[in-house]
């Protein structure tokens, strides 16, 4: 139960970090908050929960072979709930905001499913590489990695998916309506098939460890 409660809270900061900046006029700074909200997280819960986060990477980590099978739905599940409650909690803090309603961004679905298949593969990429790995085992930068990762394919990518690389936050700017919950097949099916490519890879590149 440890774990899943660390995987609510860890997700519910980082959501909230996303709907806070980009609703509340954070700008071209948002992806830079965004992406350290993820390492202070996987920071404060690796130890405890390998701080996922994100139920493309709890797939990831699964295939890969380091998250048991029981914990995989109350994983995501625990994710899932903590995007919605925080997308909750920021609108009832933006309410005070006149000038900051969001308008519900709309995709064009061959291009958003590539970038978020790209930003997700390689979101789940790095987390496998430098946190689940022997070649990197009882490092110190994994947190940096991981986070620094979201910030890139915010910047470069952002624009033409919404840059979620996550089914939970998927849900989390749907519940915001910073998304058209027209989009959630799309970056679900993308985000979902980017985790399972970079596990396969992984197993690929390192083999068997």
């Amino acid at each position: 139960m440890k774990k899943y409660v660390v995987e609510f809270i860890g997700t519910f900061f980082f959501v909230l970090t996303i709907v806070m900046t980009v609703n509340g006029g954070a700008g071209i700074m948002a992806p830079l908050a965004i992406g350290c909200a993820l390492m202070i997280m996987v920071y404060a819960g690796g130890h405890i929960s390998g701080g996922h986060y994100n139920p493309a990477v709890t797939l990831a980590v699964f295939l890969r072979g380091k998250c048991p099978a029981s914990d995989v739905a109350p994983y995501m599940a625990s994710q899932i709930a903590g995007a919605a409650v925080a997308a909750l909690v920021a609108a009832i803090m933006l309410s005070v905001l006149t000038d900051t309603a969001p308008t519900p961004k709309e995709i064009s679905v061959v291009p958003a499913l590539i970038a978020e298949f790209l930003g997700t593969f390689a979101l789940a990429y790095v987390v496998l590489n430098t946190a689940t790995a022997k070649g990197t085992e009882g490092n110190s930068f994994y947190g940096l990695a991981i986070g620094f990762t979201v910030v890139v394919c915010a910047y470069a990518m952002g624009g033409v998916s919404g840059g979620a690389f996550n089914p939970a936050i998927a849900v989390g700017i749907s519940v915001a309506e910073m998304s058209s919950w027209s989009n959630i097949w799309v970056l679900w099916l993308a985000d979902f098939a980017g985790g399972a490519a970079a596990a396969y890879t992984f197993l690929f590149v390192n083999g068997k460890e």
